[in-house]
């Protein structure tokens, strides 16, 4: 039988998967404007592209149509991952440092306070939490590890 600790930590690892793989999912809806018009961040791919540039003014403004692709692969693959738990702590481990890099990118941008407002780094501490909770719970990984 588990002890009480054991159960909190199962409860809390699966929510910090549900939560860090639902806001991922949540931006990618609004860039493809699934969100209303009146709770939408960027609403159509387009806004979310020039946002994309207006936070990495540094790049090359033929690469970030391709940033914003490549981040928006990643949150979904990443996103999929947490919520079934395959390879956990891997995409565990690049979803916070995905976030780590958007947090630099807005903070040398637009400016720091957005990075707390839009709470990016305790986005990034629940996924490097998620990282550093070991024990598998209601994760593919663990069906996946025992085929072995």
């Amino acid at each position: 039988m588990k002890s009480e600790v054991e159960m909190k930590e199962q409860i809390v690892k699966l929510f910090l998967r549900i939560a860090v793989a639902v806001g991922f999912l949540s931006a990618v809806a609004d860039r493809v404007g699934w969100w209303p018009s009146e709770v939408s961040a960027w609403g159509n791919w387009e806004a979310f592209i020039a946002y994309t540039g207006q936070i990495n003014p540094y790049a090359l403004a033929s690469m970030v149509p391709t940033l914003g692709l490549v981040a928006t692969i990643l949150e979904v693959v990443l996103a999929l991952c947490l919520l079934v738990g395959f390879k956990t702590e891997l995409a565990a481990r690049i979803s916070g440092w995905l976030l780590v890099s958007f947090a630099m990118a807005m903070a040398s941008s637009i400016g720091l306070k957005y990075v707390f407002d839009y709470s990016v780094l305790a986005a990034a501490a629940a996924a490097f939490a998620i990282n550093a909770i070991k024990q598998k719970h209601w994760e593919l990984d663990i069906m996946l590890s025992s085929k072995d």
